[in-house]
């Protein structure tokens, strides 16, 4: 029987396949579509996934190359998730081969195995005697030997730094007979066990119970809802009551969120309901436990997924109900690489599995409203706000003819003060990065424009630095203009660490946090600054779009939004 041709799909912007030979040994039964192989392209080596067998190609049979090695049993992806994936590529107009890598995880396109971790255990071997005269004069292996001894399970490998114990004791050890070493999975998740609730659930209102029996009737095929409810109205805990029912049918559930920072807040809550193995999947994990994650959502392990947009092609072994929170967030645009919407993708993806899909929304977008209204989603509406919660006051403004200081206006900090003296906390939204957003020059009408795009320059005065954020080009303010020489360079309208600077002077006595993603791109510095807020003490909170989603900050009473018409000059059909 003759070798068939592999036609690969690789990590290349190129729209095609490329084939190559089968590697040397491997039986037709093992290629499977979807295995990963290890082949040369160029000069370098490749991770390539298997499409499909041909029995012929257009490339000379002496100048096709043999693959070097086959990296899988079973494809990584289920046959559902490899669909999707042809799908994302043949729609957004995407080469296959880039398209795929998206979708796994940093490790596996390196060519890791795609199987959970295996670790090293030290045991105590058949008939070793801790008093054996062989250590008489060995205090550093005899301590081994006691430690390894206390663990009747195997004492891993990971643990013999926290316990001082070096892997020379444990190789003597090893050549005298006194230990075994076996390789095995370090953490088997067990099966569930017990309730799933750790929490009662709360009472829903009308409108929550009709939009919860609604959704839980389409379980176990596919539809899409809409959930429009106004900020407060209690969409989480339609969520939650739905994902219990899903539990209960030992499937599993999907939540995807718009933004990292929101993943702590909502893998706390639902740690704090629900007895369920939960997975955090997203690009501040690293890449061993993003993977770790990822495949014990794929095997069973994980009952609840929590991710932001690239969590959507994580592989589900029984996929019970997609939930995407804020569906109308831009964050959902994938804007680098493979450019796709997760929320569609989503919604292709329910259909494509027979899932119900829930799109929850306080302000859904235009596209998802008029689906809603053409029939083709189920819109579920809720109104009143829980437990009796009164709807802010809304304020606007005119700052036409008043003099402002750094964006803000004088009776803006006087609401700022009165609210700070009764022990209360001020947000101030201002969506734009950076001290201001262009250097202009006062003489001749210069604009700090990048030489690398269409964008202008944004001025970060901390770090004296110029900085495109349409195309991450960085330098160095100049002294003068370049176009007339002068030296009277004046920055021009606000950003949040200007408005960080002035209310720093304005109000002396109470700490301002800056959070956009200059201020958290440290690790853990989200989390410091969240904890600060939420000790409860008066402090003004500045931020970007970062700091006004989804968050639940109980003790901010005023918020102010530095230009709120600026948004109306966006060249997005949304922005009005």
């Amino acid at each position: 029987m003759p070798q068939p041709i592999l036609r690969l799909a690789l990590p290349s912007p190129l729209r095609r396949l490329f084939d190559y030979r089968a590697p040397a040994g491997v039986p037709h039964a093992a290629l499977l579509p979807g295995v990963r192989l290890r082949v040369p392209f160029g000069r370098r080596e490749v991770i390539g996934i298997l499409v499909e067998l041909a029995d012929s190609s257009p490339v000379a049979d002496d100048k096709l190359r043999p693959a070097l090695e086959l990296l899988d049993t079973r494809p990584p992806l289920p046959a559902t998730l490899f669909r999707l994936c042809l799908w994302t590529a043949q729609y957004y107009q995407h080469s296959l081969g880039d398209t795929l890598s998206w979708a796994l995880p940093v490790l596996l396109r390196q060519g890791e195995p795609a199987e959970a971790r295996q670790e090293r255990f030290w045991h105590l071997a058949e008939g070793a005697r801790l008093d054996d005269p062989r250590l008489a004069r060995a205090p550093r292996q005899r301590e081994a030997l006691k430690a390894i001894a206390q663990h009747a399970h195997g004492l891993a490998h990971g643990l013999l730094g926290k316990l001082q114990l070096n892997k020379e004791s444990l190789d003597l050890l090893l050549a005298k007979g006194l230990v075994r070493v076996e390789t095995r999975r370090s953490q088997v998740s067990a099966t569930h066990q017990g309730a799933w609730l750790l929490q009662p659930e709360l009472t829903l209102n009308g409108e929550q119970r009709a939009a919860f029996e609604a959704v839980r009737a389409g379980l176990g095929r596919f539809q899409p809802f809409l959930l429009a409810g106004v900020t407060g109205s209690g969409k989480t805990e339609v969520y939650l009551q739905l994902i219990h029912q899903v539990l209960q049918a030992g499937k599993q559930a999907l939540i995807l969120i718009p933004e990292i920072n929101l993943g702590p807040q909502t893998l706390a809550r639902f740690e704090k309901r629900f007895n369920a193995r939960i997975a955090l999947l997203h690009s501040n994990v690293s890449d061993r436990e993003r993977l770790d994650a990822w495949l014990a959502a794929r095997d069973g392990e994980a009952d609840i997924i929590i991710g932001t947009r690239s969590a959507l092609f994580t592989p589900l072994k029984n996929p019970g109900l997609i939930i995407l929170d804020e569906e109308h967030d831009a964050s959902y645009k994938q804007q680098e690489g493979l450019r796709y919407h997760a929320r569609d993708l989503a919604v292709v993806r329910a259909r494509q599995e027979n899932l119900p899909i829930l799109l929850g929304s306080a302000t859904p977008s235009l596209e998802s409203l008029h689906n809603a209204h053409a029939g083709r989603y189920a819109l579920l509406k809720l109104t009143q706000r829980a437990g009796g919660a009164q709807p802010p006051r809304l304020l606007r403004l005119d700052i036409k003819s008043r003099p402002l200081d750094s964006g803000i206006s004088g009776p803006l900090q006087q609401a700022m003060a009165q609210t700070l003296a009764a022990g209360q906390q001020v947000l101030v939204f201002l969506n734009r990065r950076g001290f201001a957003p262009s250097l202009l020059c006062h003489d001749c009408g210069w604009l700090s424009q990048c030489q690398r795009c269409d964008a202008r320059m944004t001025l970060h005065q901390r770090h004296n630095e110029l900085r495109c954020h349409h195309c991450g080009h960085v330098e160095r303010p100049p002294l003068n203009c370049p176009e007339c020489a002068s030296v009277d360079l004046r920055p021009v309208g606000a950003g949040t660490e200007r408005a960080e600077e002035r209310l720093g002077i304005l109000f002396p006595d109470f700490p301002v946090l800056r959070i956009d993603r200059d201020s958290t791109s440290r690790k853990g510095a989200m989390e410091q600054l969240f904890g600060t807020i939420n000790r409860g003490e008066p402090c003004l909170l500045v931020g970007t779009q970062m700091l006004a989603k989804g968050h639940h900050f109980p003790r901010v009473t005023l918020v102010a939004i530095l230009d709120a018409d600026g948004g109306l000059f966006s060249a997005d059909f949304r922005a009005s």
